[in-house]
């Protein structure tokens, strides 16, 4: 007998936001488990904006998702059937699974790692997933955090965001400044999360608002949307000031050629530097950072929140938060 299996494809490589003529809802079968494979029943997706990029026909990290493939995704669910010693029926696992119903699971470089132990899915996908192991490593490694410094992180409500504040709070930073979008937001990460000023990317000159919280400079930027707000911590960058470049989310949906930062050379003038990196690179580091963060949540040190968006085939509508600014912290699918 063989299983359905629901499958949310590619349809027509978008041009902004995701539409009805961007993906399809298909019904396949289930394949036949090969040796050394599991079969997953999927019930979390992880939504995040790379999502958008794999779209497009571009070079990238990764290969574009293919015109009638799966959307390419992270998420979670329960093993079902195994051929593998790997993995056994009812263990809990995370990975690459897709938009769909049911995932194979393999015993090769893809392989999926069991979710951490009495700790909810949802939240494994978050802090614990590769949203806080972006984070904690584009913060610590990348940024080089050191004690004392003004950190400012752009994009600071969404879920990489939030946790990078909080990381820096707790490892040291002497002013933590988060730039988000409307007043709701800007409060939750003043009186919620511990930063210690927020900014409102749509009321006034964000680099005039730095001016004024970072009158030292900003020692370390964490940018996750790019474009003018990239541009307004150049400016105002600290001397040997950092900037990490997580995300570009900004640019994702325009189509038109971007103009370079305009304030390329406050790099110069104040010797900082600006590094790009891929959370794929840390991969056989992530036991380390999730043994601490679990110990800081453990110790309600580290505030997270799951937005859950019910059903496979509102997917597409889950992803178009992360660009409408619609979703506060972690954007999750129920799948089932």
């Amino acid at each position: 007998m063989t299983t359905p299996n629901r499958q949310v494809v590619l349809a027509n490589r978008p041009t902004a936001n995701v539409d009805a003529e961007t993906c399809a809802l298909v019904t396949a079968e289930v394949p036949e488990l090969a040796e050394g494979q599991a079969l997953i029943k999927v019930s979390h997706l992880s939504i995040d904006p790379t999502i958008r990029t794999w779209m497009d026909d571009a070079p990238g990290y990764l290969p574009p998702i293919g015109i009638g493939e799966v959307i390419r995704s992270g998420g979670g669910g329960v093993v079902v059937e195994s051929r593998s010693d790997r993995y056994q029926v009812g263990d809990v696992v995370t990975g690459m699974v897709g938009w769909q119903e049911y995932a194979i699971a393999d015993e090769g470089m893809g392989a999926m790692a069991k979710a951490p132990v009495g700790i909810d899915l949802p939240v494994s996908l978050n802090v614990l997933g590769i949203t806080g192991m972006t984070a904690y490593f584009g913060l610590l490694e990348v940024g080089r955090l050191k004690e004392g410094d003004t950190v400012v992180v752009s994009g600071a409500a969404g879920a990489t965001g939030s946790s990078v504040g909080q990381i820096a709070k707790i490892k040291g930073a002497g002013a933590v400044v988060g730039i988000a979008g409307g007043p709701a937001k800007c409060a939750q990460l003043v009186e919620e999360l511990g930063f210690d000023a927020a900014i409102d990317y749509r009321e006034g000159n964000v680099s005039r608002r730095l001016r004024e919280l970072c009158p030292k400079g900003v020692d370390l930027y964490f940018d996750n949307v790019g474009g003018a707000i990239l541009d307004a911590a150049l400016a105002n960058l600290a001397m040997r000031g950092r900037v990490v470049l997580c995300g570009a989310i900004a640019g994702y949906n325009d189509k038109s050629a971007a103009p370079g930062p305009a304030n390329l050379t406050s790099l110069i003038i104040r010797r900082g530097s600006m590094e790009g990196f891929i959370i794929l690179d840390y991969l056989g580091r992530w036991p380390e950072a999730q043994a601490e963060m679990a110990g800081w949540l453990a110790e309600g040190r580290l505030a997270h929140a799951e937005h859950i968006v019910d059903g496979l085939e509102h997917a597409p509508d889950a992803l178009n938060l992360l660009f409408t600014g619609g979703n506060t912290g972690k954007v999750l699918v129920k799948v089932s």
